[in-house]
């Protein structure tokens, strides 16, 4: 059993405009991301391509990556930005890395200065964290020539039910499980959350990018035949109800709880960009859009190995970095609380190793690069 680590996701300080309190931390979530940088990865061409067309000031070049975490991936990621810009600059260059004031910013500061000096290895590089809302203005006004997302987006802003009464999850069971139900009425409510957070996210982006500034927004998602929701949220949502079968969570925190995440079509990632009713149509060009599926680390790993412990292991990890946060504020603040938590990640990997086929997980992911109009 792994003991749940203090940290940020105990907090109960509310953010606004904020539903989580952040990805589990002390190094847990760098340590079980790797999918989520296979999906970074693969669309990591068009912070080059972004940069070539990025208009370049005379003074400082401002790069920002919002929703970076513990920081591993949103290190790497402005590695690759800031390499891309000293092919047109010689100047001073600040990377700035954002997650919600609740985020473990420690491990990202130690990315950050490894041995006290900068990861970037240039003198000229200049890196600071900024904590807030990634759906509120945080920077100044025209003050950035490039700036990222990554999987953050899919966090809404705000929970606009205050039950789902037959599942964890917005988008509902995946059709191989059918395990429980999302009403149809449930679905266009938070379909339209997850279209009015896109445009005030880019309203806020807006504000502080320079004219001719990029912004790439990457997200995981749905293609027509793979849903990254699925798998993962259906074992979730089983060995929660496991829990509430043995009575150690009540059928009231079990519809009251949660996940306040949703997995966009591309078609929804882009409606606010090409649909004037959202505000923001006129602020952006869209310059790509794209659907595209990854290979999952710890599924090519089983391919090879065959190792179902293993697999379960790090299937489990990998959702419990940005689930359990959620869950522990979900569940009452007992003094078992966090051997509650526990024990209901343990049940979901004794059920995919006892049927690993029930909960099969694929990686989709959507992406749009953009440039803010004058």
């Amino acid at each position: 059993m792994r003991k749940s680590p203090a940290g940020p996701q105990d907090s109960k300080t509310p953010v606004p405009h904020a539903t989580t309190t952040g990805m589990t931390g002390q190094g847990f979530y760098d340590a079980n991301s790797a999918p989520q940088w296979r999906a970074i990865e693969a669309v990591l061409p068009w912070i080059d391509e972004a940069v070539v067309d990025m208009p370049v000031p005379s003074g400082v070049t401002t790069l920002a990556d919002f929703g970076c975490s513990e920081g591993r991936n949103s290190i790497a990621v402005m590695q690759r930005a800031v390499s891309a810009c000293r092919a047109r600059t010689g100047g001073p260059i600040q990377t700035l890395h954002s997650d919600l004031p609740t985020n473990d910013f420690s491990k990202l500061f130690l990315g950050l200065r490894p041995d006290g000096r900068s990861v970037f290895g240039d003198d000229a590089v200049f890196s600071a964290a900024v904590g807030g809302s990634m759906f509120d203005q945080l920077l100044p006004p025209q003050s950035v020539g490039l700036a990222t997302t990554f999987n953050a987006i899919g966090f809404l802003s705000a929970k606009p039910v205050s039950a789902l009464l037959g599942y964890l999850l917005p988008n509902g069971p995946s059709r191989q499980s059918g395990n429980g139900y999302v009403t149809e009425a449930d679905q266009e409510v938070f379909a339209r959350q997850a279209k009015d957070d896109v445009a005030a996210f880019l309203k806020a982006r807006a504000a502080e990018l320079v004219p001719g500034g990029k912004l790439l927004v990457q997200v995981f998602g749905c293609t027509d035949d793979a849903r990254t929701c699925d798998g993962i949220y259906d074992v979730l949502n089983d060995a929660v109800l496991d829990h509430v079968a043995s009575g150690a969570i009540t059928q009231q925190t079990y519809e009251a709880y949660y996940q306040p995440v949703y997995f966009r079509q591309l078609q929804e990632l882009l409606a606010p960009v090409q649909d004037k009713a959202f505000g923001v149509s006129d602020l952006y060009r869209l310059d790509r859009a794209e659907a595209y599926e990854v290979s999952v680390p710890f599924n090519d790993a089983f391919a090879q190995t065959g190792d179902l412990e293993v697999y379960a292991r790090d299937y489990v990890n990998f959702f419990r970095a940005f689930t359990e946060a959620v869950l522990v504020q979900a569940l009452p603040p007992t003094d078992g609380r966090a051997a509650l938590v526990d024990r209901i990640y343990d049940r979901a990997r004794e059920r995919l190793v006892a049927n690993k086929d029930q909960y099969p997980f694929r990686y989709a992911a959507i992406a749009m690069l953009l440039t803010r109009t004058a």
